[in-house]
């Protein structure tokens, strides 16, 4: 069995104990054991990463963007080898492990063009003879924590401009998922950075997690993940003074109009609910539809949600891969029970289904005559389980789409540029999609939302800049 260790100073290091990567489409294959960071060795990532930064700061934006674009065009390169690993281990459909893997590779190559564009201000003084410089610098040491439904564009979005904007990191991947992390972390120790300028420590967040958060050489946690570890990780940063940028639950509503092309309605609540097995941040588990549009609607999307081919992640013609593990496949099976219990009619779907392999493998599920007060409808539950939610008009449909904790992504389906206009507006979420699924975004624009789904400046594109840089304004007499 293989075993692959920490990166820490330019050096590749044994971990104190090892844990298996198991895939999920099918039990008996491991793709192997992967070091578990020790929190000495975290320590040891930080003061690698500290004692690299002041170079590394200043270093030429040439270099910086030469190194971002390597990595970057071996990515793209081995996108096929690096999907199929991404599949195993993750459970996505090898066509969207690809096209994440993709994803990754532009990102880098999106941020060593961002090396080359650093801007500021030159502004005029209210004093005579006096000007103002007002430049970004960057933050420092960064931690980065990421979680395991997009194992590497998620770190991609993250690591590429901090190395972008001059700070050293400090990599911790999602301990189920560390094989893609690993692979990236491979491409970056050969692409030039400096020794200490990027370091992977490998383990569980209660150890390896909390120990960068808490370290007082860390600069800044970039976090997404669940609520409630989003909620102690800013209160662990404020309270020592250190940036937080966190991205956490998504309750996003999909809603669907009388006036919407069924078709379109149908593809795109499809795609949103339960592409990914559901296990996206931006899905949308909530489907509010309009009265003269509902049963058509219904009848429509289960017809459909029968056509998806569940299986293993690298079976031919699957739509639906497995669920990522047996404690997230007893959650959604909890949740099916609940939604059940409360009332809710479950149309569709919602049992475990058996396979060549053994895998955790879950018919999608679609609940009817849902209300907005039930469980399903408030919590987020992160598996291919969606509820539909009737509604009289527009207005009711808008009021229950903002009746949430949550807010990242709001989709909305109609032909009226009317109400299209209003929900961009009116809609309380960070992204806001017409006519589009409310999961798939694009690499070069920012990615973020309200309430209790982000705090912290905005990630991707250019806004980036807001977490991992800090501004300096000067003064010239």
């Amino acid at each position: 069995m293989q075993r692959y260790d920490n990166f820490i100073n330019g050096q590749w290091v044994a971990g104190a104990q090892y844990t298996r990567n198991i895939n999920p489409s099918d039990l008996s294959d491991c793709l192997g054991e992967y070091a578990q960071a020790e929190p000495a060795q975290v320590a040891e990532a930080i003061a690698a990463a500290r004692a690299a930064f002041p170079a590394w700061s200043v270093s030429g934006i040439q270099a910086r963007s030469d190194a971002l674009d390597k990595v970057g065009n071996e990515i793209l390169a081995r996108r096929q080898e690096l999907g199929r690993l991404l599949a195993r281990e993750e459970g996505k459909v090898l066509p969207e492990a690809i096209g994440e893997v993709t994803r990754a590779g532009n990102i880098f190559k999106f941020f060593a063009g961002e090396c080359l564009r650093l801007a500021g201000e030159v502004l005029p003084s209210v004093r005579p003879g006096i000007s103002v410089e007002v430049t970004r610098e960057p933050l420092g040491v960064i931690g980065l924590i990421t979680p395991w439904n997009f194992p590497i564009a998620i770190p991609a979005w993250k690591i590429a401009p901090a190395l972008a904007y001059g700070n050293c990191v400090v990599f911790k991947p999602a301990d189920l998922v560390p094989g893609s992390a690993w692979a990236l972390a491979e491409i970056i120790s050969r692409a030039g950075f400096p020794p200490g300028v990027f370091n992977l420590v490998m383990g569980s967040g209660s150890v390896v997690g909390a120990a960068m958060v808490r370290h007082e050489q860390v600069d800044g946690i970039s976090f997404t993940g669940s609520v409630g570890v989003g909620r102690r990780i800013a209160a662990d940063c404020i309270a020592r003074g250190a940036k937080v940028q966190l991205e956490m639950g998504g309750k996003n509503p999909q809603v669907i109009l009388d006036d919407a092309d069924l078709r379109v309605a149908v593809e795109l609540a499809a795609q949103s609910a339960f592409f990914s097995t559901g296990q996206r941040c931006t899905a949308s588990s909530r489907l509010i539809v309009t009265d003269g549009i509902h049963d058509r609607f219904v009848t429509a999307l289960a017809e459909r949600m029968k056509s998806l081919k569940v299986g293993p992640a690298l079976g031919e013609g699957v739509d639906i891969g497995p669920v990522v593990s047996q404690a997230q496949l007893e959650q959604d099976l909890r949740y099916i029970e609940i939604g059940r219990n409360e009332g809710a009619q479950l149309v569709t779907g919602g049992d475990v289904v058996k396979g060549d392999t053994e895998g955790y493998f879950l018919a999608p599920a679609l609940f009817a005559e849902s209300t907005p007060d039930m469980r399903i409808n408030r919590e987020e539950i992160f598996g291919p389980v969606a509820s539909i939610i009737r509604v009289p008009n527009y207005e009711a449909a808008l009021a229950v789409a903002n009746d949430t904790d949550f807010g990242l992504s709001a989709g909305i389906a109609t032909t009226s540029l009317k109400y299209a206009n209003h929900f961009k507006r009116h809609a309380q979420a960070g992204m806001v999609m017409v006519n589009l699924p409310t999961a798939g975004v694009d690499y070069h624009v920012p990615f973020g939302g309200r309430k209790g789904s982000s705090y912290g400046p905005r990630e991707q594109g250019r806004y980036a800049q807001e977490f991992y840089t800090t501004v300096k304004t000067a003064y010239i007499g």
